[in-house]
């Protein structure tokens, strides 16, 4: 199945053992190598490669994969004499084979994703994927059952971690998050992990592509009590919605049930407290949680 369909179906385990963690590890050690040889620190790297630090922190622990531009400006920056670019063809075979390892219903999303104009998201009792920190992402991945192995949850945190690179993308799709309030409570990996997510929510939210909403205690019931959501409008196509519950997926592209989704946003969205009183929640609970 390589078109988007809305067939809901359980997913099959996506095959993990490919081998592109051990290249990811060694490229990034060999950028920390060269870095630390050329006298810069990791904000400054990020400055002269116009990329955030966290960036070059997570390629050199080998959990963000260095796309072929940037190991391409880095061998310059870093008198790398063509060693960087020696590993783009293999990255580039890396990166095919991380995408064909997913089950067709997520290979069909992330394809949608990662080319889409615009995204809209409601999270209910889980960050979005494309909002959480490192940090985050492994301790969810690390709560799974049945239990994951070490390498597998490497792998899922690093795929996580790249497909946050839509927020590079330039021309930017549109961005809208709105987020329960009990995320911003919930300590998920203790409190130093939860102080960095509620920092990440402020630094996504601060983008001028993105307008990010909390839907706040107060309001009691509205209409997305169901669960988490996303609305995705792919170039050249339809919108999609998209929601999953204990494993198991929906793509819809049914256009009167994307609709619906649609309508049930848009009202969240009127619902929820303002970007700016939102920012304002979230700085008064990251004092608290210092």
């Amino acid at each position: 199945m390589n078109d988007l369909s809305d067939r809901e179906e359980r997913p099959e385990r996506p095959v993990e053992a490919d081998g592109t963690a051990h290249l990811f590890r060694a490229l990034g050690k060999q950028i920390k190598t060269l870095r630390e040889a050329a006298g810069l620190l990791q904000e400054e790297l990020a400055t002269r490669l116009n990329v955030g630090e966290d960036l070059i922190g997570a390629i050199e622990r080998g959990v963000r994969t260095p796309q072929p531009d940037l190991l391409e400006r880095a061998d310059r920056i870093l008198q790398a004499r063509g060693v960087l670019l020696a590993a783009i063809p293999e990255v580039k075979e890396a990166l095919k084979r991380t995408r064909a390892r997913h089950p067709d219903w997520f290979r069909s999303y992330a394809a949608a994703e990662a080319v889409t104009q615009a995204l809209h998201a409601y999270g209910h009792q889980g960050v979005p994927g494309l909002l959480q920190t490192e940090r985050h992402a492994r301790e969810v991945f690390t709560q799974r059952r049945p239990l994951l192995d070490e390498e597998t949850i490497e792998k899922r945190v690093r795929d996580r971690l790249d497909r946050q690179q839509v927020f590079e993308r330039w021309p930017s799709p549109t961005f809208s998050f709105v987020l329960d309030h009990n995320l911003l409570e919930r300590t998920v990996g203790g409190p130093e992990v939860h102080r960095e997510q509620l920092q990440r929510f402020l630094h996504i939210g601060q983008l001028r592509t993105v307008e990010l909403q909390v839907m706040p205690y107060r309001r009691g019931a509205h209409t997305a009590m169901e669960g988490s959501f996303t609305l995705l409008h792919p170039k050249g196509r339809q919108q999609i919605a998209y929601h999953e519950a204990y494993g198991k997926p929906h793509l819809i592209t049914d256009p009167d049930q994307v609709r619906v989704m649609a309508e049930r946003y848009g009202i969240i969205r009127a619902q929820a407290l303002a970007p700016d009183e939102s920012f304002a929640l979230i700085e008064k609970m990251l004092g608290e949680a210092g």
